[in-house]
């Protein structure tokens, strides 16, 4: 749960959704705040994601979650042409595992 939040902070932080001078540690026991920042995530990508398909493309992304079109390449490692917001959660669960 902890990893889980931390990713979500780094995510939400990343696309300027985050709260300034929040950090995960800050918020690690918050299930509460964890909440809300996944809420953010998905609202986001929700609002990104203009076609309401819940696919993402390199397009939408730049738009809305610049975090994310800027690492598309790497998160949409199908080469579908678009990405999920589980693909985006396992993108950064990955990069936290390889710190």
């Amino acid at each position: 749960m902890k990893k889980t939040l931390t990713i979500l902070a780094l995510c939400l932080a990343s696309t300027g959704a985050f709260m300034q001078g929040a950090s995960a540690q800050q918020m690690g026991g918050n299930p509460q705040r964890m909440a809300q920042m996944a809420q953010q995530l998905q609202s986001r990508f929700a609002n990104a994601n203009t076609t309401q398909d819940g696919k993402l493309t390199k397009q939408q992304a730049a738009a809305g979650m610049p975090m994310v079109a800027k690492h598309f390449d790497e998160i949409d490692s199908a080469k579908a042409g678009y990405v999920t917001l589980p693909q985006i959660e396992a993108f950064m669960q990955q990069r936290m595992g390889a710190h």
